[in-house]
């Protein structure tokens, strides 16, 4: 399968072209990703994550030229969950500004899983990144205001261009109860002065960021929205700085796929975010954003259909970042 030109799309017969490869592309993807779905299991760990089926697999792009292309589940809503962590970070520098986020928060891989607590207490209390649950929610600890979570709502609708992102209650309340972990670190960094107000309200303001339902096609907004430089390409709006909006891709980059971005990077080359939940958002900087779903997980807590889904994309159509032009 040629690739499809780098422009996204040319004249009207190369659309025409175009159109016809890419949603060839990405339902013969959809294929590939339920392959592959028994091989992993729904998230248990966040009891009302257990009930998902980890045989929905969805996939939505939209190009910065206005196209929008779907296959599978791409309507089936699921929670955020880490994939959060994108947005909350682009509102903590938005409010905060950078000095203030980092230095509460490092600027490094970790190698550890995503919920691991160990080099707060054996390396450093600062978190090593943003991306992790530690250091995201000592990101969400720096945001400003009264009430910071609308303040994340607004941010989030914004970004992924749906006016009725909403709050799931029932994941939210389980995560809640089930966040022992994440509880023993927010209070660890309390300890060390990291967190600096009240850890409870920083987890509460976590697990709420985390259970805002959304759609493959809402993340494929945001990540259209990242590839065109924080700005909205249907209304010209920009929505979030260039600065921040490198910073959040380059963090996508290095550890978006928890402790499997290198690998990740490496097979598909396009900047990416998990989450437990079962999404992906991807970037293919100038030219698209991609949602995907599909709640089946490796032991590292990526989706396997969804990884499965985007490393076949990256092939046939050509995206990998750092593949070169092809002719």
């Amino acid at each position: 399968m040629r690739q499809v030109s780098s422009s996204v799309l040319g004249s009207s017969d190369e659309r025409g072209s175009d159109r016809r490869i890419i949603q060839k592309a990405l339902e013969k993807a959809v294929d590939e990703g339920k392959r592959v779905t028994k091989t992993g299991r729904v998230a248990t760990y966040i009891p009302e994550l257990s009930k998902a089926d980890p045989e929905h697999v969805g996939v939505c792009i939209k190009t910065v030229t206005g196209e929008t292309y779907s296959a599978g589940d791409w309507h089936e809503p699921f929670t955020m969950q880490s994939i959060s962590k994108t947005i909350s970070l682009t509102l903590a520098l938005q409010t905060a500004g950078y000095d203030k986020v980092f230095s509460k928060v490092g600027l490094e891989p970790t190698g550890d899983s995503f919920n691991s607590i160990v080099k707060l207490e054996t390396r450093t209390a600062h978190p090593l990144n943003p991306m992790i649950n530690a250091g995201a929610i000592a990101t969400a600890s720096c945001i400003p205001g009264e009430d910071p979570f609308e303040l994340y709502l607004d941010l989030a609708r914004k970004v992924c261009l749906n006016k009725s992102l909403s709050i799931n209650l029932e994941v939210y309340l389980s995560e809640k109860r089930a966040g022992m972990r994440n509880r023993s670190m927010a209070y660890w960094m309390k300890s060390e002065n990291i967190i600096e107000g009240d850890p409870e309200d920083a987890l509460d303001l976590y697990f709420r960021m985390c259970s805002v339902n959304v759609t493959a096609e809402d993340l494929a907004n945001w990540g259209m929205v990242l590839a065109n430089d924080g700005v909205d390409p249907i209304s010209g709006e920009r929505l979030a700085e260039s600065w921040i909006v490198r910073i959040v891709k380059t963090f996508m980059v290095t550890c978006g796929m928890y402790d499997g971005s290198g690998e990740f990077a490496i097979k598909a080359g396009i900047p990416s975010k998990s989450g437990v939940g079962g999404g992906i958002l991807s970037v293919v900087e100038g030219r698209m954003g991609i949602g995907v779903f599909n709640p089946s997980l490796d032991f590292k807590g990526n989706s396997v259909g969804g990884m499965h889904l985007l490393e076949h994309l990256s092939k046939s159509l050509g995206l990998h970042y750092f593949a070169g032009k092809q002719q």
